[in-house]
Formats: structure tokens, C-alpha cells, sequence
């Protein structure tokens, strides 16, 4: 079916996607960037609808990056779907799509790492170690190969989005970090890759992630200023789904990503649950205080 737009022109080399993007900015065009380990959903065209918005040119990579993926993951196995991918993209607007393969992005065997401890060795990076070094490791270079623009990262990855924010700022990046809301399905479901793993009666108990962060919000909006009364109810909520196990329920600072006291300010709500194979995330934000 016609998209009404024009296929996305498709880029494999480090070179020719500097050059044509060096090219634009010469001509005074402004650049977004979506970048994605592809099996691409809603949530991730809505990021490429507000690039286009945004920009004149508008770049998606797809590259499944295995330094973010620890021995025994699901590198291997990770969902992948290149043709439905051109397809969104070109519905949602992209102009080209970056498709480099391992030996393209990697030659040689990695010799830098891009490494955030403070906000990397907590929450998901707890329970996986190295994966943000990776995840800093490979999105700096991708920022560094696009040059100035506008990247933008969904909210449902939020401690990705945090890292990525500091990490550019950090180095001075030429880019402007945009976070853009979680997409959900009808249930509260957030949209993810991930959930193509679940089985139906995994996928019926999964919006408990939500109900749970909901209950937790509920209850900081209520006064509630200690983390571990907000993280025991959230903990509770999810304990109501038998196949549902808890890798953790957290309330923090949204800057710091940990809670050192009573909450104040910003505050982000954060569970992290396993499904059989499917390990699902999600976050909503709030005031304390």
C-alpha cells in the first residue's frame, strides 16, 4: 500500500551517511536522528514523526548492537524485520536509513568505552552488567558519525534517555537530546520489541507494569516522601501477577536516578519485570514534596 511518501534512501557505510548529511547542513537543512536497533513499532515512529516535524532531513539507523547485549541475552534471538522496518520508516517519514553491519560500525575489536557509573551501574544496569557502557559506547559514535541534529529517544528507556542527555553534554555533542512519551497500547501496555516474546497469558498480566507504577504515583502524590513505602506498593501491585518476576521497583531522583532521602522535586517511578523471556520496562514521572 502507497505511503504517500517517498521510500527512505538506504545507507550502509560510515562515510556515505557523513557526506550526504554534510551536504545537507552545507545547504542550511537542519538534521533528526531516531536511532533503533529496528523490529520497529509505534513508539518508534512516533519518534520519527516528530523528527519530521522538527527537521528538513530525517535519519533512522537500525543496528542491533551487541555490546549491549551480556553472554546468555538474546543478541542472537533479538527480532529482526528489515523489510517491515523500510516500510515504517517511509510512513513515518524518514529520508534515510542507516543499516551498517558489525564489521562497519566495529573493524577492529573496541578499544574505547563510553562509561557513566553513576547513572549506569544502577536500576537496569544492576542486574546487567556493562550493558549502558555499551549502549554510551555505540550512541556516542552513531551521534559522532551523524554530526549536529536532533536525536530522539523515548521516555519508556529512561534511564538510556538520562545517560545519552549527560553523556552528550558531557562531551559537548553537537546534538540536542529530545525525550519524547511513552506510547502504550489500549491496556497501558508501553510498546517495545520485547513484547513479541510473551506468551497470551503473559501478555494478559503484563499492564500490570503500569497499575503498579499508577499505585506508586498515587501514593507519592498522597504526601508519601519515603522511597521504600513507594517501592513496597508498586512491588505489592506487580505481586498480583503470578508469572510476573520483579527485578526491581524503584522511586528516585529523575536528574540522579537513585533516592539518597526523603523524595523531593522530580521524581521517577521505575519497575523492571520479567515475563518467561520477555524482560519488560517501564517509568512514569511525578512531584514530591
Amino acid at each position: 500500500m502507497s505511503t504517500g511518501r517517498p521510500t527512505p534512501e538506504l545507507e550502509a557505510t560510515i562515510g556515505g551517511l557523513s557526506r550526504r548529511l554534510a551536504e545537507a547542513r552545507a545547504a542550511g537543512r537542519t538534521v533528526g536522528f531516531v536511532p533503533t536497533m529496528g523490529f520497529l513499532h509505534a513508539g518508534h515512529c512516533s519518534l520519527v514523526e516528530r523528527a519530521r516535524v522538527d527537521n528538513d532531513v530525517v535519519v533512522v539507523s537500525i543496528f542491533v548492537n551487541p555490546l549491549q547485549f551480556n553472554p546468555g541475552e538474546d543478541f542472537d534471538d533479538y527480532p529482526r524485520d528489515l523489510d517491515r522496518d523500510l516500510e515504517m520508516c517511509a510512513r513515518a517519514g524518514a529520508d534515510i536509513v542507516f543499516v551498517p553491519d558489525g564489521p562497519e560500525m566495529y573493524p577492529e575489536p573496541v578499544a574505547t568505552t563510553v562509561r557513566l557509573p553513576a547513572l549506569a551501574d544502577v536500576l537496569c544496569g544492576a542486574s546487567r552488567a556493562g550493558h549502558f557502557d555499551g549502549v554510551a559506547t555505540v550512541v556516542a559514535k552513531l551521534l559522532v558519525i551523524v554530526g549536529e541534529c536532533s536525536a530522539y529517544f523515548g521516555e519508556k528507556d529512561f534511564q538510556q534517555l538520562t545517560i545519552v542527555t549527560r553523556m552528550a553534554a558531557d562531551l559537548s555533542l553537537p546534538v540536542r537530546v529530545v525525550g519524547c512519551g511513552t506510547v502504550r497500547e489500549p491496556d497501558g501496555l508501553a510498546l517495545s520489541s520485547r513484547n513479541a516474546y510473551l506468551s497470551e497469558a503473559e501478555r494478559s498480566q503484563a499492564p500490570v507494569l503500569l497499575r503498579a507504577l499508577e499505585a506508586g504515583a498515587a501514593l507519592v502524590q498522597s504526601g508519601e516522601a519515603d522511597p521504600a513505602a513507594v517501592e513496597a506498593e508498586m512491588a505489592s501491585v506487580i505481586a498480583t501477577a503470578p508469572l510476573a518476576e520483579i527485578d526491581y521497583a524503584a522511586a528516585a531522583s529523575a536528574s540522579t536516578l537513585t533516592a539518597d532521602g526523603p523524595l523531593r522535586g522530580d521524581v521517577r517511578l521505575l519497575v523492571a519485570v520479567r515475563f518467561g523471556k520477555a524482560r519488560l520496562i517501564d517509568n512514569i514521572g511525578c512531584r514530591a514534596g
